[in-house]
């Protein structure tokens, strides 16, 4: 009987903790209210910087930076536009170049932008930066990260025991902002969660960056330059990003829609 009532209170709770996301309309759980999010995140984005290294290569910074800016204005013109403007207040746009070889770039929630000095070598235009940066602020617009964090605490809590750790979020979050913000191992489940949130944010960014003025197809040149300077890799289904051939082959699916969108 006691199982049955948390089972039901579960479904009550996740029923009542649904949302979309924008853009693509698809459906998803979000159990962990924005404020505790961002708190969470911020700590995590503190603690970082105060150990990463700034770039001092001013040119590439200045080009993160202004491209950024402009993807992120263009994302809150669409939010605008589409009757989403109360989430702009979710936003604090930032944007950091830092000195590493890393092939890397990440998102916090509220829109706290990381790009790695690595993965500029790969960069031959403001447009093809506009596809990563489209692309990391696509996850902050969908709340990837709190979708995870959700996913997590069913994942570690159960469905019988969910409404207890949901009462007390704020000690929940802080326990697993940190193993989702830097992404799970579980190739079963988080896993191919991850991949699903790539393709989406790959899908939005596009958008993003073509309202901003910037031209889609730039980011299908920059992925396969991606795929020829890897040496290797590991298959995706033991990884949280889609192989370059199909996130490349989705990629080309989203362009028409992107183009739309897109003004010289």
């Amino acid at each position: 009987m006691k199982r049955f009532i948390g089972l039901f209170v579960t479904t009550l709770l996740l029923l009542s903790s649904c949302g979309s996301v924008p853009l693509t309309g698809r459906r998803q759980v979000l159990l962990v209210g924005d404020q505790e999010v961002l708190t969470a995140s911020l700590t995590q984005y503190d603690n970082y910087m105060k150990s990463a290294k700034r770039s001092a290569n001013q040119t590439m910074t200045n080009q993160v930076v202004r491209v950024g800016k402009n993807i992120a204005a263009a994302t809150e013109t669409y939010l605008r536009t589409n009757g989403l403007e109360s989430e702009i207040k979710n936003f604090s746009w930032e944007f950091n170049l830092v000195q590493s070889a890393d092939v890397n770039a990440f998102c916090m929630p509220g829109g706290k932008i990381v790009v790695y000095e690595g993965i500029m070598k790969y960069i031959a235009s403001d447009d093809e930066l506009a596809a990563i940066m489209g692309h990391e602020v696509a996850h902050a617009v969908a709340k990837h990260s709190n979708e995870r964090m959700s996913q997590q605490l069913m994942t570690e809590y159960g469905a019988a025991v969910l409404g207890t750790a949901i009462s007390g979020t704020s000690s929940a979050v802080q326990n697993i902002a940190g193993t989702v913000y830097g992404l799970g191992t579980q190739y079963g489940i988080m896993l191919p969660y991850s991949r699903k949130h790539e393709y989406e944010a790959d899908h939005m960014g596009l958008i993003f960056m073509a309202i901003a003025g910037y031209n889609p197809q730039a980011a299908v040149s920059f992925w396969q330059k991606m795929a020829q300077g890897k040496e290797g890799g590991i298959p995706e289904f033991m990884s949280t990003h889609p192989s370059d051939v199909n996130r490349i082959t989705e990629l080309r699916k989203y362009l028409p829609e992107a183009l739309k969108y897109y003004k010289k």
